[in-house]
């Protein structure tokens, strides 16, 4: 799959391009091309390799053997290079002793069909071709796509939608033909992630574990194919959810990848909060303040949550962490009245009762809801007294009150030492399930002077629920499993019900960590960079939850999106975690706090943003961390 947003390719290894379930080259979600089939000579060249060039370029190698009685070794090496902004290079590659003249051919298709129309099975058949310059063209009401060539074939043929060359190929040279797949009455395609104005900071890693280094390189290349323009304001970028299913905006999702990308610069950041800025509903009534989003599913012990909720919390979140990570006061000013907005919706909400309720009523009250809830006051007041602004002490009083509840309202008690509970019924039943939602009771967010906020838990529980998230039941060998392998339900391929979810996996990472509980965090972590060597380092957005074992290997689920910008985002959290950066750029300071166990041995960080400058830190093997490049000014905190 390669991915430049809001242009896709989805092929199978061979490198042809049959028609079949979702191969083709889309943009903005309507596939332009189905079917891209070359023969050489008349066969299809054997493939004999296929691998990702970068997130939006893959190359397959085949091979062929042009004389009859030549033994068995191939004479002529096909390459095909192809990308997601509609182009594909076929070269030809001869190692024969003498000249030889071949056919090419490139039989050409499409339905013009929507994404959503070819995964639910509705999509038509193959358009009748015509004949245009120097290719084929398709048109339907909806659309009209055309594939030209360089140079241009020698024959065109409509009805069988063939293009055809007769190329010469000397001793030991090279010949190509390059296609170009184009929506009529667009522009050529300009990625957001391509642009030299980039939001991303090209961040490099070396260190023991050469695993680390593929990962930040793979999980910035790829969050820079999810990249996508907001279409009224084009200087605003957010992150797509992922590919092929959500190539639009996801709040939620937009709003967590954005922050776990911080340590890359607060361009994504301020971006993404723009852009749900304009969406955020406003005037007299209830919702005023709330951000819109979708529901999800959330396993088989709970309704659907809705992602607005979740939304409407982290961009307060967001915006405090990225103004101390270094977003400039003109911005964070602009973005201000958004986020008290937020904070004003969290207060009427509650209104007079402790909990903030679920959206739709009669539902649950959510333990990852409070998580949410509670970090935003904190960290929304921090934001508002900073700013000069009106309203932080009442957001720390309600979230003193929320803190002396949880503690009695959300924890079981029970032989194994207890649990925070998922959630609490409108009849007040606690739902006892245990499941990786609870990983947001360990991330409470970054404060000033280096400091995180205090969470829901008090020490001797968060030492239970290290415990509990360390356990087998919860870690996989691959990373945190949605819910516990011996509660009720369990899936290992349960989007919320037992598979591994990335963005969840480092947030325990980051989270066991600060807290102390590197052991936990540590399996968890090489666990997860397992899986990401398993998935050539594009990790999912979610795989199969199943036990490692010896020899086994990472199953994927059959709809994960992959890329996705939280898995994405989350290799940056992951490695970058290993250095424990916490930077206050307006007190001018950067704290470091690193893994002291170093797990996975020395590590350098080069081309980091903080406080809008380049920024570079070492861990040593044992556990000390150094600054080595810095903007002028900024001190280390202690």
């Amino acid at each position: 799959m390669c991915v430049a947003l809001p242009g896709l390719v989805i092929s199978t290894e061979g490198g042809q391009l049959t028609g079949h379930g979702l191969e083709g080259f889309y943009r903005a979600g309507r596939r332009l091309l189905s079917r891209c089939q070359v023969r050489v000579g008349g066969r299809e060249p054997l493939a004999v390799q296929a691998r990702m060039v970068a997130a939006d370029r893959a190359r397959f190698v085949g091979t062929l053997r042009t004389a009859p009685h030549g033994g068995p070794d191939p004479d002529v090496l096909v390459e095909r290079t192809r990308c997601a902004d509609g182009t594909e290079r076929i070269t030809l590659h001869s190692a024969a002793q003498r000249p030889l003249r071949l056919s090419v051919e490139a039989a050409l298709g499409t339905d013009l069909a929507d994404l959503g129309e070819i995964a639910s099975g509705g999509a038509g058949p193959e358009l009748p071709a015509a004949v245009s310059d120097s290719g084929l063209r398709w048109a339907c009401a909806a659309a009209t796509a055309s594939v030209t060539a360089e140079p241009a074939p020698a024959d065109a043929l409509a009805s069988a939608g063939l293009l055809r060359w007769e190329l010469d190929l000397p001793p030991g040279g090279s010949v190509s033909v390059e296609l170009r797949v184009r929506l009529e009455g667009t522009p050529p395609l300009r990625t957001a992630g391509r642009a030299a104005t980039s939001p991303l900071a090209p961040a490099r890693a070396v260190g023991d574990d050469a695993r680390v280094s593929a990962l930040l390189r793979t999980s910035i290349e790829d969050l820079r194919a999810l990249l996508l323009r907001d279409p009224a304001h084009p200087t605003a970028v957010y992150a797509a959810a992922g590919a092929p299913w959500r190539c639009g905006l996801a709040p939620a999702d937009a709003l967590a990848a954005a922050r776990m990308a911080l340590p890359l610069g607060t361009t994504l950041a301020a971006g993404t909060l723009r852009t749900l800025a304009r969406t955020q509903l406003t005037g007299p009534g209830p919702q005023s303040g709330r951000i819109p989003g979708p529901r999800r599913d959330a396993g088989p012990c709970l309704p659907p949550s809705c992602t607005g909720t979740e939304a409407t919390l982290l961009f307060p979140v967001l915006l405090a962490e990225a103004r101390r990570w270094g977003l400039p006061e003109r911005e964070t000013q602009e973005l201000l009245p958004a986020a008290e907005r937020c904070l004003t919706w969290l207060r009427n909400t509650v209104g007079d009762g402790v909990c903030l309720p679920d959206p739709h009523p009669g539902g649950p009250v959510r333990c990852e809801t409070q998580a949410h809830a509670h970090r935003a006051a904190l960290l929304g007041a921090d934001l508002l007294d900073a700013c000069g602004r009106p309203g932080a002490d009442g957001l720390r009083q309600w979230a003193d009150a929320l803190r002396t509840a949880f503690q009695d309202d959300f924890w079981i008690d029970d032989r194994g030492g207890g649990r925070p509970a998922a959630a609490r019924t409108p009849d007040g039943r606690l739902v006892p399930h245990l499941g990786a939602w609870t990983v947001h009771l360990l991330d409470t967010g970054l404060l000033g002077g280096g400091e995180l906020a205090p969470g829901l838990l008090d020490k001797a529980r968060t030492e239970q629920l290290a415990r509990l998230l360390g356990a087998p039941g919860m870690d996989a060998g691959w990373g945190l499993r949605g819910l516990a392998a011996n509660e009720p339900g369990h899936n290992p391929f349960g989007h919320r019900a037992g598979a591994v979810r990335v963005h969840e996996t480092a947030l325990a990472v980051t989270g066991l960590a600060a807290a102390g509980y590197e052991r936990e965090a540590a399996s968890l972590l090489r666990g997860i960079l397992g899986a990401a060597e398993a998935f050539g380092h594009r990790l999912p957005e979610m795989y199969a939850g199943l036990q490692r074992t010896e020899g086994s290997a990472p199953l994927p689920h059959p709809t994960a999106c992959r890329p996705a910008a939280t898995a994405a985002a989350a290799g940056v959290l992951l490695i970058t975690a290993l250095a424990g950066i916490r930077p206050d750029a307006p007190a001018g300071t950067v704290t470091l706090r690193p893994m002291r166990s170093a797990p996975l041995g020395e590590i350098g960080l080069t081309g980091l943003r903080v406080a809008g400058a380049p920024f570079a830190v070492r861990v040593s093997r044992l556990g000390m961390a150094m600054v080595e490049e810095a903007t002028d000014g900024l001190q280390l905190g202690v």
